[in-house]
């Protein structure tokens, strides 16, 4: 596997916490609670589909990943718990009797967006630089 060795560049901070703006809203801490969250395979899929549809029901989303529901269910608290996604509840049923939607927050859609699906799209681009055959 290829690897790439530089230094931390000049301007770049030595402390990651230094990272973050002085009035950040979130912690580092819980930046990478969300990243450790969303690599569970289960919980990525539940923060994909999330944010690639408007909102699902627990119905919906046990019906295409193929879960028992209390499985489902610890999954979706642990993502509501980092803030990748959020629940909305309706004061009325609809014609199937479903009142619960889940759906990702922005924090959801970013961390897909320019982290995993971001690594996962440009696979193609480094593949070679990953490649530890001899040509």
């Amino acid at each position: 596997m290829g690897t790439k060795h530089t230094r931390i560049a000049d301007g770049d901070p030595t402390d990651p916490d230094d990272l973050l703006p002085e009035q950040s809203v979130l912690s580092l801490e819980e930046y990478l609670e969300m990243q450790a969250a969303i690599g569970n395979r289960t919980r990525f899929e539940i923060v994909y589909r999330l944010s690639h549809a408007d909102e699902l029901t627990p119905t919906e989303l046990d019906s295409v990943l193929e879960i028992d529901d209390s499985t489902l269910h610890y999954h979706l608290n642990k993502l509501r718990d980092v803030g990748l996604i959020e629940k909305r509840v309706r004061t009325e049923r609809d014609s199937d009797g479903l009142y619960t939607y889940y759906r990702a927050t922005i924090l959801g859609d970013v961390l897909l967006e320019h982290g995993v699906e971001e690594l996962l799209r440009r696979e193609w681009d480094f593949s070679e630089a990953y490649d530890s055959r001899e040509n």
